[in-house]
Parts: C-alpha cells; structure tokens; sequence
C-alpha cells in the first residue's frame, strides 16, 4: 500500500512542480535558445522543476570562502546566522596546537585592527559637528559635509607635496650657505623682469588692494612661480629644482585622480547594482526611505514631507511616461523641434556668457597697466574678470531651470540636466579666462625673440597665478557675503514679517548640488592655480575650513533641507564624478603649459628651458647608460603600443566582469519575483485542493473543521497531494 501511494505521489507531484511559473519560465527560456535543445529535451522531468526556487536551490548551496567572513556580514537570517556562529565556536573548541595559536592570533589582530581603528576615527577632522548635522538633517546634507572634509584633506596634502619638495629646499638656501646654480643664466632683454614695488610711503587702501590682487609686496614671494628662480642647489647631493617642481605637479594631479577613483569605486558599486524597476523604487522608498539617523522633530517632518515629495515625482514619471508612449507623431515633432529651439537658446546664452567674460578678461588686463587713483576703481578693473564669471553663474541657472521647465522632461532628469547645464557653464567659464589671458600673453607679439608679450608680462605664470589667486579669493569673499548679507537678513524676514512677499519667499534651502557646485568650481580653480602659485592649497584649505563653518552655522540657523532631498548613496557618487570633470578639465591647461608653452625667461625654475617637460630627457640624459637605456625603451613607440593592448585587455576583462555581475544581479531578481510567484501559486493550490475536500465527503469536511480549530490550515504540498491521492 505504501508503495502504491508512493508512486501515485510522485507523478503527482511532478504535475504540480511543472506547473510553477519559474518552471514554466525556465520552459520558455529552453525553448527560445537554439543551442543545447536537444541535451535539454533529453533531461525531462527528471530534473529539478525549479532551479531558480528558493528551497530547492537552497540545498545545493556550497559554502566557500565567503563563510571566513564575519558572522555578521554573510547575507543570512539571524536563526542561521547563530548557527553559523555556533559552529564556528564548536571547531574553534576542536582546535588544538597551531590551528589553535592561529585561530588566537587572528582574532587578536582583528580586534587590534578594529581598536586602531576607532582611535583613528576619534581624530576625524569635525566628527562631532558632522554627527549633530547628521542627527538634525539626515543623510543627504550630511554628504555635503563628508565631501567639504574630503577637500579640505586633499588640499592640505597638495599643500604638504609642495611645501616639502619646492619651498622647503628654497627656504632652506636662503638661510644657508649652499652652492647654488641661479636659473636665469640669459642676460638679454627677455630675462629683465621689473617688480611692481611700492616707493616711499604707501598708502594704507595699497596694501589692501596688494592682498587682494597678489601683486606689490606678494608677487615677490613663496606665494608665486617666479619667486622660485633656483634651477640647482648642491650640498653633498644636487638637487634638481625644476625636475621636483614638474614631478610635484604631476603628483599632485595624479594623487587626486586615485583619490578621487577610490571614493567613488563604492558609489559606482551601487549605481551599478541600482534597480531600475519601478516596483522596487517604490518598495525602497515605503520601507526602506526613513533616515533613522534623525533625531530633530523639525527635520523628521521635513523627511516626512520629502518622502512624500519623492513618491509624488516618481508617480508624476510614471504619468509621463505613460504620456510619452501615448504621443502621437506630430506631437512628438513638435517637442522635439521645441526642444531644438531652446537648447540652441541655451547655446546661445552660453556664448554670450563667454563672450562677456573674454571682452571683461582683455578689458581688465589692459587697464592694469595704468594708474589708478580711485581705490574702488582699481578693485573693480582687478576683479572683473572674477565678477563677470559669478554673475554669468548666478544669472545661468536662473534660466536654465526656467528653460527646462517647457522642455517637458522627467522630473529626475530636469534636476540632472540642468546641473550638468551649470556644471559646464561654471568649469568652462575657468577655461574662456585662461584662453583671454593666453591670448593677451601671446598677443602684439608675431616675431618677438622671447616666444610671448615679454613687455607687458615679463612673467607670466606669475600674472597667471595672481588671476586664479584672485579667482579663489573673491569665491570665498561671495560665499561669505551671500551667507550673511543675505542667507541672516531672509531668516529674520520671513520670521518676524507676516508681509504675504515674506512668506511666498519662504525660509532659505540648503540647496546640496548648487553648495556643491561651488566648491568643485573652486577646487578646480585650485587645481589649476598650483602649478602658477604653489601656495594656493594652503589659501584653499584655510577657504574650505571656514567655508565648513560659516555653512554649518548658516544650516543651523537659516536653512532647511530642500524640497528634492539627494539621497547619500546617489549624492557621493554625483559629487564625486562632478569632481572629475572638475579635475579633467583642470588637467588640460596644466598639461598645454608644461608641454607647449614656452616658460617665461626672466623668472621661475625652468628660465633655462624651452618648455617645462624638457627637463625630464636632460635629467635623463644624464643617467648611466643601463637606466638611460631602460627609460627610452619605457618611452619607446613598442612599449606604448604594448601598453595600450594590456591596459585594452584589462578594460575588456573588466568590462565583461561587469556585464557578467550584471547578468547575475538580473537573475537574482528574476528568482525573487519568482519564488513569490511560486508561493503565490502553491498557496493557490493548496486553497483549490482543501475546497475540493471540503466538498467531497462529511468525513473530510469534518477532518477539515479539526484542522481549522487546531491550526493546521496551511498544508505541505506533499500533504496535499497524499490526501488528494
């Protein structure tokens, strides 16, 4: 008898398990790819009916290395979690001898590892004040601050590689009696370089516009290029000023790219792995969307009130999309023609704004070279290069995001696009200043035996310099402005005026993408200055770390969240690649002036030089004959092109590793819809099964009533197909 139910169950069962949607699923799949069919119909159904299901797939797991990992990180329950742990304390307890010593060793490393860890972080720049900001405004704004102490670090270490290896050797010969080799060996008109000092009594205005501008008592100092006129200083070893002063540059630049990749390499992961299905949005959003780093009442209901935000834009993307595949032909003509229009407007704008800023770049560079009595005057011709770009950056956006609004696009995309529309307009308005100035350095001056305007810039880095110092200086002296003559004053308004204006311009928001806009603006600025003033870091830090304070203070007081929150995950890797673009746009001109420009002959270390980079095949020249040879071949056309094949085959390889993770992470999500699918259909057929025997006898509706009354409604498969048997 058992074996007679036995076989009358297993067909059965087989019926049931084939009726799975992930088995059908896994049918359909089959049936579409043309190779192996003949291998998979041979397989039947003896196979297992749903490879992807959870309790069947389950049991053929096969633990690996990835259980050395803590208890805690592997993605288990907390039942089986405990199990784990249990074993583990079980052959930990089997141990003996060496194993033992190990299994000691590695745990008191790991826990020394971790107490080192925690001293470290108790030194973090800020940590207190990031954990209040954290605790009152979540996440989102919290990232904005993280990201403000990843800039003040960075500057401080660029400041650290320029102070040890170009102004450290160079303080130190100017207290010493070393033998040094000056640069400027040439004795022609090309190396004469007059210094703007003031004579006799200065007025006190004169200092002021001095500090401001870096010319008269600064331009003469550690803070510029052409202070460091030094090419060899010889004390038991020669040491190569402008070979330190090139490889620097190139250290920093390449310093701050690894930085910047390594940072960004976690937020990368996660865009990677980010779900682009609605459902599992929405699902994030309802039960995994609460910050419970927020202990603020006021910042709770703003939270409250930014979820509710997220979800009505994700329900207004789906509105449009819906209205997007609805569209008819001559509708979508007509947005796309709209949009061809305003974009070219938008081109036009950005023209224009160039435009202004070379006509204001030419305009102050020819005025600087007369007398002004006017004290404001001569500020306003310094800094109107810098004026003429923060007006084109506040004026912009103002109508990009008015632009954006007839363009009919996504919510979620209208932010992006027009951040990248400002991201372009802020950096690129860096590169039309230095190309004004380029060609007012190289202008009236065809056939001049220096290479470039000697008269009107006898040293140009120099003059270079004090443009992006002048840049960084007025930055900061806006941010600060803004934040009190105008961020305090709207506080104290909107709180104590009941005027309807008042209350319609409503309580300031802490903006996350435009505040950070404007310290990758000027990061960039400082990227871009170093290598023309080496002191800029050190100005950037000391800028960044009251920039912290004065927004910390203004978040405290004056600001609220903004209505459209950045999440943190989407945030840092958002800042982190507008960095980039930052850093590549920085790279540019740095590398057109060591590779192309021909150096000022009157300061700076490379006098003796008809660029910048040809210092490194003299040095090299200069080396024995084994490591001369062995840098030609790494400089050599085979060793390029071999180069580039590897570095082709290491990004295919990890372009197939991400596709291949892609494929699985799309699996995974397939097994989750369906198990929940094939639980979805087993409760289904448990429900038919019980009411076709609840109608078919008094005994087994009377069996069923007990079950009911004891509990036991939910039955296994096997059950249920032992009864139905």
């Amino acid at each position: 008898m058992d074996a007679t139910d036995a076989d009358r169950r297993a067909p059965a069962s087989h019926l049931l398990l084939d009726q799975l949607p992930s088995y059908q699923s896994l049918l359909y799949r089959r049936k579409s790819s043309a190779s192996g069919s003949a291998r998979r119909r041979g397989s039947g159904r003896g196979r297992q009916p749903s490879l992807i299901s959870g309790k069947w797939a389950e049991q053929k797991v096969v633990h690996s290395g990835e259980d050395l990992r803590p208890v805690r990180e592997l993605p288990k329950s907390m039942e089986d979690k405990r199990q784990e742990k249990e074993q583990r304390l079980q052959q930990g307890g089997a141990l003996t001898g060496w194993g033992l010593w190990r299994l000691n060793v590695h745990r008191s490393l790991k826990r020394l590892k971790e107490d080192g860890m925690d001293v470290l972080s108790s030194f973090q720049l800020w940590r207190a004040d990031i954990h209040v900001i954290e605790g009152m405004f979540g996440t989102g704004i919290l990232s904005y601050f993280s990201f403000l102490r990843f800039l003040v670090l960075l500057n401080f270490i660029i400041f650290l590689l320029m102070f040890v290896f170009v102004m450290l050797p160079v303080i130190i010969t100017s207290h010493t009696s070393f033998n040094i080799t000056y640069s400027s060996a040439d004795v022609s008109e090309c190396s004469y370089y007059p210094v703007t000092s003031r004579q006799g009594l200065v007025v006190f205005h004169q200092h002021i516009t001095d500090l401001l501008s870096g010319t008269g008592f600064l331009e003469q100092t550690y803070l510029f290029y052409g202070y460091y006129n030094l090419e060899f200083i010889h004390s038991g070893f020669t040491y190569n000023l402008p070979l330190a002063y090139l490889l620097t540059t190139i250290s920093y630049l390449l310093l701050s790219l690894i930085w910047i990749v390594k940072r960004s390499a976690a937020g990368f992961k996660r865009k990677l792995v980010q779900d682009e299905d609605r459902f599992q949005s929405f699902c994030n959003k309802v039960f995994a969307g609460w910050d419970f780093c927020i202990t603020n009442e006021n910042a709770a209901r703003l939270k409250q009130s930014s979820l509710l935000y997220e979800l009505k834009t994700d329900l207004e993307e789906e509105r449009i999309k819906r209205k997007m595949a609805n569209r008819t032909r001559g509708e979508r003509c007509r947005i796309y023609m709209l949009r061809a229009a305003l974009n070219l407007f938008v081109v036009a704008v950005l023209i224009s704004c160039f435009y202004c800023i070379y006509i204001a770049t030419v305009f102050s560079q020819r005025q600087q070279k007369k007398d002004h009595s006017n004290f404001m005057l001569e500020l306003i011709v310094e800094y109107l290069p810098s004026i003429v770009i923060t007006l084109a950056n506040f004026i912009t956006p103002l109508i990009f995001s008015l632009i954006i609004s007839f363009e009919d696009y996504s919510p979620a995309f209208e932010i992006r696009f027009t951040l990248m529309r400002c991201v372009f307009m802020r950096l690129a308005s860096i590169g039309v200043l230095l190309f004004s100035l380029w060609t007012q350095i190289t202008s009236n001056c065809p056939d001049c035996p220096c290479g470039y305007n000697h008269n009107s810039y006898p040293c140009w880095e120099t003059h270079v310099g004090q443009e992006m110092y002048k840049l960084v200086i007025f930055d900061f002296l806006i941010i600060a402005a803004v934040t009190i003559f105008v961020e305090f004053p709207r506080k104290i308004i909107v709180n104590y005026c009941d005027c309807g204006l008042a209350k319609w311009w409503g309580q300031q928001e802490f903006a996350i993408p435009q505040n950070v806009l404007e310290i990758v603006y000027g990061q960039t600025i400082c990227w871009i200055g170093t290598f023309y003033c080496p002191l800029l870091p050190a100005i950037n830090t000391v800028k960044y770390f009251m920039v912290f304070y004065l927004k910390k203070v203004s978040l405290m007081n004056n600001c609220r969240p903004a209505t459209r929150p950045f999440r943190a995950s989407s945030s840092n890797f958002f800042f982190l690649v507008v960095l980039l673009i930052g850093l590549a746009l920085a790279c540019v001109p740095v590398i057109v002036s060591i590779a192309h420009i021909h150096p000022s002959r009157a300061c700076g270390p490379f006098v003796n030089y008809t660029s910048s980079w040809e210092v490194v095949p003299r040095v090299i020249s200069h080396l024995p004959y084994g490591l001369h040879s062995f840098l030609l071949a790494l400089a050599s056309e085979a060793c390029a092109v071999s180069l580039f094949v590897i570095t082709c085959l290491g990004m295919f390889y990890v372009i197939a590793l991400a596709g291949a993770h892609k494929r699985v992470i799309e699996q995974l999500r397939d097994q989750l819809a369906m198990e929940g699918r094939d639980k979805r259909f087993l409760i289904q057929k448990l429900c038919q099964a019980q009411q076709e025997l609840f109608a078919r006898s008094p005994e087994q509706k009377s069996l069923q009533n007990r079950r009911d009354r004891t509990g036991l409604f939910f039955l296994e498969p096997s059950a249920v197909l032992e009864t139905h048997a």
